[in-house]
């Protein structure tokens, strides 16, 4: 019986070759579309969780009130891992992760490569598998090295690794004990190599100080040990440690959550990734419900083909049951062959798709489990597509299919009609979605930057250049390629270093909790950056000595502070006291989508780790870099000249959103795509069905404008419900959407309008070609059988 029904099945295909193709189209179009999402989705969702003790791997983080606002970050002291594990048996281990990078020698062949500091049983929480060596014991010695299998490939080629030396920052040398095999996209720990905390501690960059919030510590608790008890216990763990001077609590979130979780609001994790991660997976679902749609559609159109071989089947013996198999039969069928099509697509828009969300995602042939995932993921397809056309078709009247009475409904309201509503709701929603999202990307670059990023590079300070610093810097401007250089402790566009606890004529306790940005610089910064001074005058520690001790301040921060007179106002840090020489307008230092923060620009600091050039405009970029590199290969030549455009920098930013951006634009042309498909087949039906009234309507002397429009405005009334019923969808995802920023664009009522406008001359331009077409034809040909 079952063999009969795909036979039959088969020959139904092609015997409506049209009717197939759109519906193994539309079907496989959605489905690899859904496919694609989910691997992204999988891929985020599985994200540290792989780990064979992730369910016991927890992440330190820290807790504290500014500006009356609670704030939670997941930089930690380093001195917290070692009196976690030291002090509290629920704690089996505790091990630091600190980012670096240093410039790697191997022979004639140099290199900066970005690595990180571990603890010696950082491999014994995480293991990551291991290709050579013993990753456990790898870091005994704080002159060894582990790297990844791509690394070692890129540092020594095809030799093998394990006891292969390498030259750091031309100083130390370094000796290569354990190979780990290339690190999965869905763990945070992304890095080429990693060195001994044992080395760090060598170079002096190690410190017990509780109030330096700079490295990650991740914890691995004991069997049977609970988180909840744990973080009762050890919330005031740097209170405790600082005899009260500090208020901040610790806490640890599960590893697992982490990256979903990142975004906190009244001291707790609550959102973030899983947001965007939730929207996506939604996408999916509606992608793919859009295009079994369409099967439903335009099964159902066709139901008067298929009647009499219902009735006949009914006459001879066949139960209700057994056509519904017949039909949920049929529909896996098609859903077998749309899978095998999606898996095509799939494959070949793989590349382009990792590429877009800057990830490798791959299809896992070898496992079983994928397989056994395809296979449910098709049958579910099959069923939820062929369900109501199976339950509609087994329902008709044998008697009234025989006897040439049966018609398929024509009410007001059917399932159908319902179908095409549901899936334009779903279109105009995406459609929506993407317009506001676009917006918001450009409100945020048209945003006033407050500094001139254009012919702005920096150069991260390594070797000698910081002790040939001047000598550097007279050699540049006397070449004319650098109009004006100064050195600060991080790019304008990343944050270094942020600290509160300052006081000033005026302020109160609760100020201390009042959180400032730090930067640096040692002269000519507003000439570097472009910034505009608002009163006062710029740091210059050659003019002015004693600008040692001075600071700017941007106006966010005169105005946290109530300084109505600023200028040689003194701040107060612990022993140390500054003067405020200069008042600086307020400009983007983070997030463009964030609001400014208070910002204190030092004066000459040990703190110093870029510097910033201006280029000369009048000469080409390419000239003046060449310039600026011959000057530093002369004073630094054991180390290779590389630097940043400020510009590229700052236009990163917006990456994340765009590709947001980008697949809701790519997801919503398939949406539309599909939909229009299932309002081509319909309207192609609906046509034929109506042939010989168009005939009489033209014989009668209708015009082909009045039976294409009244062919028409059925599905037209259909887009507007779809339309009506939309717009307070997606102007709440729209708007939930936009609380992630708090400097974003409104919800405009000429979005809707606009794309209520789009999809109704889609929906039409979809079903004029047909409509057109049928009230073309000449009425001798379709009644002349009448």
């Amino acid at each position: 019986m079952i063999k009969n029904y795909f036979k039959i099945a088969w020959r139904n295909l092609l015997r409506s070759k049209g009717f197939a193709l759109l519906n193994i189209g539309g079907l496989g179009i959605g489905m690899a579309a859904a496919i694609l999402i989910l691997l992204w989705v999988q891929n985020e969702v599985s994200m540290d969780r792989d780990h064979p003790k992730s369910d016991r791997i927890y992440k330190t983080f820290n807790r504290d009130t500014f500006s009356g606002e609670r704030w939670v970050w997941g930089s930690s002291p380093k001195i917290l891992g070692p009196t976690l594990e030291k002090d509290y048996p629920e704690v089996e281990q505790a091990v630091r992760l600190n980012t670096t990078g240093f410039l790697f020698t191997v022979g004639d062949k140099k290199s900066n490569e970005s690595g990180v500091f571990v603890d010696q049983e950082f491999f014994d929480v995480f293991d990551l598998p291991v290709l050579q060596g013993n990753s456990t014991t790898a870091l005994e010695d704080p002159y060894n090295i582990v790297v990844t299998e791509d690394f070692a490939r890129k540092l020594f080629g095809d030799e093998d690794a394990i006891g292969q030396s390498v030259k750091i920052d031309s100083t130390d040398i370094f000796t290569v004990t354990a190979v780990l095999e290339n690190i999965p996209n869905n763990t945070r720990f992304q890095s080429d190599y990693f060195l001994s905390w044992e080395y760090m501690k060598k170079l002096g960059w190690d410190d017990e100080w509780w109030g330096n919030n700079s490295v990650e510590t991740f914890v691995l608790l004991t069997e049977n040990s609970s988180a909840e008890s744990f973080n009762d216990k050890i919330v005031n763990i740097t209170k405790d440690h600082t005899n009260g001077e500090s208020s901040t609590e610790v806490f640890i979130y599960p590893l697992s959550q982490v990256h979903l979780y990142g975004k906190s609001e009244n001291g707790k994790l609550v959102g973030g990734r899983v947001v965007t991660v939730r929207l996506f997976a939604f996408i999916a679902v509606f992608i793919l419900v859009i295009a079994c749609i369409n099967f439903m559609n335009l099964s159902t159109a066709r139901s008067e083909k298929r009647a009499k071989e219902v009735g006949l089947r009914k006459v001879v013996g066949a139960r209700k049951s057994s056509l519904i198999a017949q039909f949920i039969g049929e529909s896996t069928l098609i859903a077998f062959i749309a899978g095998v099509l999606a898996i095509l697509v799939v494959e070949l828009t793989l590349p382009s798709f990792n590429k877009l969300v800057d990830k490798q995602l791959s299809i896992s042939y070898g496992s079983v489990v994928f397989w056994l995932q395809l296979i449910g993921f098709i049958l579910l397809t099959g069923l939820l597509a062929g369900s109501y056309p199976a339950f509609f078709l087994s329902s008709f009247s044998p008697v009234k299919v025989l006897k040439g009475t049966f018609k398929s409904a024509a009410s007001a309201v059917n399932p159908r009609k319902v179908l095409v509503v549901l899936q334009f709701s779903f279109a105009i929603v995406l459609i929506v979605s993407t317009i506001i999202i676009q917006r918001q990307i450009s409100h945020a670059q048209n945003r006033e930057l407050g500094y001139n990023k254009e012919n702005l590079i920096y150069v991260i300070m390594q070797g000698d250049i910081d002790k040939h610093y001047s000598a550097i810097k007279q050699s540049l401007l006397n070449t004319g390629a650098v109009e004006a250089m100064t050195k600060s402790m991080s790019p304008i566009t990343q944050r270094y270093s942020d600290g509160w606890g300052y006081s000033w004529e005026g302020s109160t306790p609760e100020d201390e909790k009042l959180d400032f940005i730090r930067f640096s610089t040692d002269a000519d910064f507003m000439k570097v950056m472009g910034t505009e001074l608002v009163e006062g005058r710029d740091i210059d520690i050659n003019q002015f000595p004693s600008d040692s001790t001075a600071i700017l301040l941007n106006e966010t921060a005169v105005r946290k502070m109530r300084l109505e007179n600023p200028l040689r106002q003194v701040v107060t840090d612990g022993e140390e006291n500054f003067t405020v020489v200069g008042i600086i307008k307020d400009f983007i230092f983070e997030s463009p989508y964030d609001p400014v923060n208070p910002l204190m620009v030092f004066g000459p600091s040990s703190w110093y780790k870029v510097l910033h050039m201006r280029l000369n405009s009048g000469q080409s970029v390419a000239n003046n870099i060449a310039v600026i590199q011959e000057v530093f290969e002369d004073f630094n030549p054991n180390f290779p000249f590389e630097y940043s455009f400020v510009d590229e920098q700052y236009a990163r930013k917006f990456n994340d959103t765009r590709r947001t951006a980008s697949l809701s634009i790519l997801f919503t042309i398939l949406t539309i795509i599909i939909s229009c498909l299932g309002l081509f087949g319909l309207s192609t039906y609906m046509a034929a069905n109506r042939i010989k009234e168009i005939g009489v309507r033209k014989v009668l002397g209708a015009s082909v404008g009045s039976i294409s429009m009244l062919l028409s405005k059925d599905f037209l009334k259909l887009v507007g419900i779809a339309f009506l019923f939309s717009v307070p969808v997606a102007w709440y995802v729209m708007n939930q959407w936009l609380q992630n920023y708090d400097y974003s664009v409104g919800v405009e009522w000429w979005v809707f309008v606009a794309t209520g406008t789009a999809t109704m001359l889609i929906a039409l331009f979809t079903v004029g070609f047909q409509s057109i077409k049928a009230a073309l034809t000449n009425p001798a040909r379709t009644l002349k059988s009448e």
